[in-house]
């Protein structure tokens, strides 16, 4: 079973955009640490958002 194309191109593209990773550094993560880097960003975010609500 693969993963499907769109989402693989969203998650690279989600990571090298939070973190200016390259492709290459990308790909080289296996599924479940990408998907933990997805995570992580994401939770920065809503704290970072969050943030921003209080002032």
């Amino acid at each position: 079973m693969s993963y499907p194309r769109d989402d693989l191109i969203r998650e690279v593209a989600y990571v090298a955009y939070h973190f200016h990773w390259s492709l290459d550094e990308i790909m080289e993560l296996d599924h479940f640490t990408r998907h933990h880097f997805i995570e992580e960003i994401s939770d920065i975010n809503r704290k970072i958002n969050k943030g921003k609500e209080e002032y």
